[in-house]
C-alpha cells in the first residue's frame, strides 16, 4: 500500500500482502496481478467473467506438502472440495488417493483414470447408485455411516463377494469455524456415536457378515479447523475404541483415518492450521496412545480437501453496479451466491482486490454483493476497496478454489462460471462455462 504525502505524492511504497494468494501471485504494471505468470485481467477478457482460476502449481505443491508431513499415511484429497478430470490427473500424479462422497464424483475419477483402489467412498445417505457404482468400479473403501447401510451393502456384495469398509465413528468433540460444519458432536446427521454405543454394536454387526472386510475407523470433527488439540484428542477416543474391538472381538485393526477439515486462511492475518506441526504432534500422540493401550500403530489416513484447493483459486467478477443505499456503499458484481454460497451458508469473509487498472483514490468501506434476488446475496461485507470503483472494474477474490464451483446453484439460471488452469504463463479452460442451451436443454417438458 501507499502512504500519500499531503499534496499526493508517495512517501514510502510498502509491498502488498499476498500471503492467501496463489505462491505464484505477483504485482503487475497498471494495477493487476499475474498468477500462474499469467494477468487476471487477460484471463477475465479471454474467458468473461465471473471466472474461477485455478492454479496448478499451488494444486500439486500442498499434494506434496501433505505427502512430505505425512510420509507414513495415506493421504486422500477430499473430491467435494472441488473435482475436475485435470483435478483428478494431478491429485494422481502426485501419489494421493481420493475421497468422494457420490457415484457422481466416483464415475469421473475412474473415467478420467484414477485407479479406483485408491479412493474410499463416504455419505451419511449413499443411494443404490451410489453402492452399485463403488462395488462395479472396485471402489477401494467403502465408509459406513448408518446401521441400515451395514445390511444393504452385504446384500449387494453378496455371499462371494468381498468388500473392505470403515466405520464412521462420532468421538463427541466440537471442532469446526461453524456449527454447520462442526461433524465430531452428538446428535448430528453424520456417523455412529460413540458417547451412546451405536458405533461399537456397528463395529460387531459388520465383523458378523464374513463379505465385509472392517480394515479400520473413521471421524471427521468437522472444518476450518485451526488447531491440533481436537485431532489429538481424537486420536485418544479412537485409539481407545480400537482397544474395546481387540478385548470384545479379538481383532486388530490395520487403519485409522482421522478426516480432514484442516483450517487454512482467507484474508491476511487468519489463522490457518499447521499442517507440518499438526502431523508430527498426531504422531507423537498416535504412537503413546496405542503403546498405552498396547496396540500396534496403525496406518493413518488424512482426508485434506479444502487445504489443497482452496489456496489454489481466484475468483474473478465485473463490476455491474455502485451505489450508496443507507450506510452503505454497495457494489454489485455479475456473480454471487449461485456459485458462492459460503458467506450466505456460513458468514464467510473474503479480501476482494480491484484488478485490472491502478487507483490513487483512498479506500473506503463497501459491501460485495452479488446479482441474485435474494438480500442475504452478499460475498464481502464491508471491505475497503478504492473509492474511485466503478462499472466495468474487475475484482479478484482469493481463496476461491475450494465449496466454490463444486456448491453452485442454478439460482436465477445464471449459469456456472468456467474454471481456468494456469501454469507457467499459460491459461486453459478446465470446465466450460454453463451456457443458457445447457440450461434449457434440460427442460424437457411443455
Amino acid at each position: 500500500m501507499t502512504t500519500l504525502h499531503p499534496i499526493g505524492v508517495p512517501l514510502t511504497e510498502e509491498p502488498e500482502d499476498l500471503s492467501v494468494w496463489p505462491a505464484s501471485t505477483a504485482p503487475a504494471p497498471d494495477g493487476d496481478l499475474t498468477v500462474g505468470g499469467v494477468p487476471l485481467a487477460e484471463i477475465a477478457e479471454r474467458f468473461q467473467t465471473p471466472a474461477y482460476v485455478l492454479d496448478e502449481d499451488e494444486v500439486r505443491d500442498r499434494c506434496r506438502m501433505y505427502r512430505d508431513a505425512f510420509p507414513e499415511a495415506h493421504v486422500l484429497y477430499a473430491a467435494k472440495a472441488f473435482l475436475c478430470r485435470a483435478m483428478v490427473r494431478w491429485v494422481d500424479e502426485e501419489a494421493l488417493g481420493l475421497d468422494v462422497c457420490s457415484a457422481g464424483e466416483l464415475e469421473l475419477a475412474v473415467t478420467a483414470g484414477f485407479p479406483a483402489d485408491r479412493i474410499v467412498l463416504h455419505g451419511n445417505a449413499k443411494s443404490p447408485q451410489d453402492i452399485r457404482a463403488a462395488l462395479r468400479l472396485g471402489v477401494g473403501r467403502i465408509v459406513i455411516d448408518s446401521p441400515s447401510e451395514i445390511a444393504r451393502l452385504a446384500a449387494a456384495v453378496g455371499t462371494d463377494g468381498h468388500q473392505k469398509v470403515m466405520i464412521r465413528v462420532v468421538p463427541g468433540i466440537s471442532a469446526g469455524g461453524h456449527d454447520k460444519i462442526r461433524t465430531g458432536t452428538d446428535d448430528q446427521k453424520f456417523g455412529l456415536s460413540l458417547t451412546d454405543g451405536y458405533a461399537q454394536h456397528a463395529i460387531a454387526r459388520v465383523l458378523d457378515q464374513p463379505q465385509l472386510e472392517l480394515t479400520g475407523l473413521h471421524c471427521h470433527l468437522g472444518s476450518q479447523i485451526t488447531t491440533p488439540k481436537p485431532y489429538l484428542s481424537a486420536v485418544r477416543r479412537m485409539v481407545g475404541l480400537m482397544a474395546r474391538v481387540r478385548d470384545a472381538h479379538g481383532v486388530v485393526l490395520p487403519e485409522l483415518d482421522l478426516g480432514g477439515g484442516h483450517g487454512i486462511a482467507y484474508r491476511p492475518g487468519d489463522q490457518a492450521l499447521d499442517i507440518t506441526g499438526l502431523a508430527r504432534r498426531m504422531r507423537a500422540e498416535l504412537i503413546e496412545s496405542c503403546a498405552a493401550a498396547h496396540l500396534p500403530v496403525p496406518r493413518l489416513l488424512v482426508e485434506p480437501g479444502r487445504a489443497v484447493a482452496g489456496p489454489a483459486g481466484v475468483a474473478l467478477y465485473r463490476v455491474l453496479t455502485v451505489k450508496q443505499s443507507g450506510q452503505h456503499a454497495y457494489v454489485a458484481v455479475d456473480g454471487g451466491m449461485s456459485d458462492n454460497p459460503r458467506p450466505a451458508l456460513y458468514g464467510v469473509r473474503y479480501a476482494p482486490r480491484l484488478v485490472g487498472r491502478a487507483s490513487a483514490a483512498a479506500p473506503r468501506a463497501m459491501t460485495v454483493v452479488g446479482r441474485h434476488c435474494e438480500a442475504g446475496d452478499v460475498l464481502a461485507a464491508d471491505v475497503p476497496l478504492p473509492g474511485d470503483l466503478r462499472p466495468g472494474d474487475l475484482l479478484a477474490v482469493p481463496v476461491a478454489g475450494a465449496y466454490h464451483l463444486s456448491m453452485a446453484s442454478g439460482y436465477n439460471m445464471v449459469g456456472r462460471p468456467p474454471v481456468v488452469a494456469v501454469r507457467a504463463g499459460s491459461a486453459r479452460l478446465l470446465v466450460r462455462r454453463e451456457s443458457l442451451r445447457d440450461i434449457c436443454d434440460r427442460d424437457v417438458g411443455l
